[in-house]
């Protein structure tokens, strides 16, 4: 056991926190700035969990050594044209990458696009060449935080916590805490994001507001992107947004002088044409010249890797499928890690079909959902009792996790089953462990600055309301405070405004073209009337979404769906 007692927090979450084990206790590092000596309820929640404390093979408890030769036994007697490798976002960290090392080398199928970020990391790379926040120090310096689409005391408690005391503006279609708190709520219709960013653009150019020294020197587009944004009436988007034209009069009245950082959340994006509304509200963010600012920047997911190497990185030519199109019924092996696709993964009827129809290996910290369809499972070892490093997608701090607890017997970590199958199968091993987190844990990636930003020059996104009728309602999703991931409790219900036909505890079915399920209503007024909400995890939501990809990143478009609601 390392006699160091720092600890990471493994969850896929932006704050990436920084603990110490103390006296059996685990506390909030004061190291880390965004951290700051705190841990979030879900931190704690997962320091509960019940951990997978044996391997099973077709619903038998077996051996760690068995699991692990039956493995070997299924990957040497399948075709790697056949399996496939299926990793999720359970837990993060980036010893947890070394496994995509043995099946890249095997040869099998590997996925591309993502379950959340995708679209919107393509429309920022558009704009700006590299998915990269701000340095932190910005957000705090800021006068005005506008958060737009992001549950920001939900999914950065932490970062919250820095900026508690700012002057905010939401955009969001759903009543959020931060909403309630904030100067000026903008309660947006689903899906007019984009429109909403070309009004504003148009509002800030009959201001004389536009940041017109950063266009000279850094934008390119900016009059066809100005161009878009008057092609139509005024008045019009007031009627598509949900936003009157005097909330906007108020909002520019708030950040006129001020330094003004805006934070964008998931929801935006996770639509067919997810990359035009970010690279929508990007470009409105570049026509103010926030992205050069002394303070201020649009902050999004980072791509926390940037500027390090993949130490683990192997050429192969392996077949990729798109993650939204995955059709686990086509592989005679799936190896599933850190992921519960039964609830995460778009069109359940169509996932469970499939696993049902392949040999599954399911390789995680924790009994989930999934499970239930896996002829093998391997405990993977808990963050606790192995050596990590985590790298984070919201600010530019990393955190040390090092061994603090001795590891079960019966599992094994990311690390350890690669060398493991690395060795069987006649490949070069991995570098040394301690090498690897050395690495990690020193390298100091010097990060360039875009030195041009490409305004968006086209625009063409077709809106769900053109087919929205009054008997539909818009499907959206968000976190849920006291379950960050599916691996802990989260409800099943659907969340309606008081306003519609339906009361509290009534059971309906709510039918999409994709399929349908039941569920129980819990009203809530937070809720816009049109729209039908539900928590992430929610295990029936998913049985309404597509198993289809947006326009440009091969990502899950959960909220490009429609549904109809009636009593059951």
């Amino acid at each position: 056991m390392n006699s160091n007692n720092k600890v990471a927090c493994p969850l896929d979450c932006y704050d990436a926190c920084q603990a110490q084990m103390i006296d059996e206790n685990i506390k909030g590092s004061k190291e880390n700035l965004v951290t700051n000596g705190k841990l979030c309820i879900n931190f704690a929640n997962l320091l509960k969990v019940e951990n997978l404390q044996t391997a099973f093979y077709e619903n038998k408890e077996i051996s760690l050594d068995e699991s692990l030769n039956i493995l070997v036994e299924k990957l040497k007697s399948t075709t790697p044209a056949k399996t496939l490798f299926y990793k999720g976002s359970g837990n993060i960290g980036v010893m947890q990458n070394s496994t995509k090392n043995f099946f890249t080398q095997y040869g099998s199928n590997l996925t591309r696009g993502s379950l959340c970020d995708g679209g919107g990391n393509v429309g920022i790379e558009e704009g700006r060449g590299v998915v990269i926040n701000p340095p932190i120090q910005k957000l705090l310096d800021a006068e005005v935080v506008i958060v737009w689409g992001r549950n920001l005391s939900v999914t950065s408690s932490h970062m919250y916590n820095l900026i508690k005391d700012k002057t905010f503006v939401t955009i969001d279609p759903i009543k959020t805490q931060i909403a309630k708190e904030s100067k000026i709520h903008m309660q947006i219709n689903p899906k007019t994001d984009y429109e909403l960013a070309l009004l504003l653009t148009r509002f800030a150019y009959m201001q004389d507001l536009e940041d017109r020294d950063f266009i000279d020197e850094f934008g390119n587009g900016a009059d066809w992107f100005f161009d878009i944004s008057k092609n139509r009436p005024v008045v019009s988007y007031e009627a598509t947004t949900g936003i009157p034209l005097a909330q906007v009069n108020e909002f520019f009245d708030l950040i006129e002088n001020k330094s003004v950082a805006i934070l964008v959340g998931l929801g935006v994006q996770k639509y067919f044409e997810g990359a035009q509304i970010m690279r929508c509200i990007d470009s409105f963010a570049a026509f103010m010249g926030y992205h050069k600012k002394d303070a201020g920047g649009v902050w999004y997911l980072s791509n926390s890797a940037t500027g390090y190497e993949n130490q683990f990185e192997v050429k192969g030519v392996n077949k990729k499928v798109s993650i939204p199109k995955v059709d686990f019924g086509s592989y005679d092996l799936v190896f599933i890690q850190g992921s519960n696709p039964v609830v995460s993964a778009p069109n359940t009827k169509r996932v469970i079909d499939g696993l049902k129809n392949s040999f599954v290996v399911y390789f995680g910290t924790t009994y989930n959902e999934t499970c239930e369809y896996a002829n093998l499972i391997i405990p993977s070892t808990p963050f606790l009792g192995k050596n990590d490093v985590r790298l984070s997608y919201g600010h530019e701090f990393k955190s040390i996790s090092n061994i603090v607890k001795d590891k079960s017997q019966n599992s094994i970590s990311e690390y350890d089953i690669t060398n493991f199958l690395l060795e069987q199968f006649g490949f070069k091993k991995l570098k040394d462990e301690d090498e690897i987190i050395s690495y990690y844990e020193n390298h100091k990636p010097k990060l360039e600055d875009f030195e041009t930003f490409n305004f968006i020059e086209e625009v063409s996104i077709e809106p769900l309301y053109k087919e929205k009728t009054n008997e539909n309602f818009y499907l959206i999703t968000a976190k849920n405070k006291n379950s960050l991931n599916s691996q802990f409790a989260n409800d099943d219900f659907v969340y309606l405004n008081s306003k519609t036909d339906f009361k509290n505890d009534d059971v309906v079915t709510i039918s999409s073209k994709y399929g349908n399920a039941q569920f129980i209503v819990k009203i809530d007024d937070d809720i816009k009337e049109d729209c039908a909400f539900f928590y992430s995890g929610n295990k029936k939501v998913n049985y309404l979404t597509p198993s289809e990809e947006d326009e440009s990143s091969f990502s899950v478009m959960y909220q490009e769906v429609l549904v109809e609601i009636e009593l059951s």
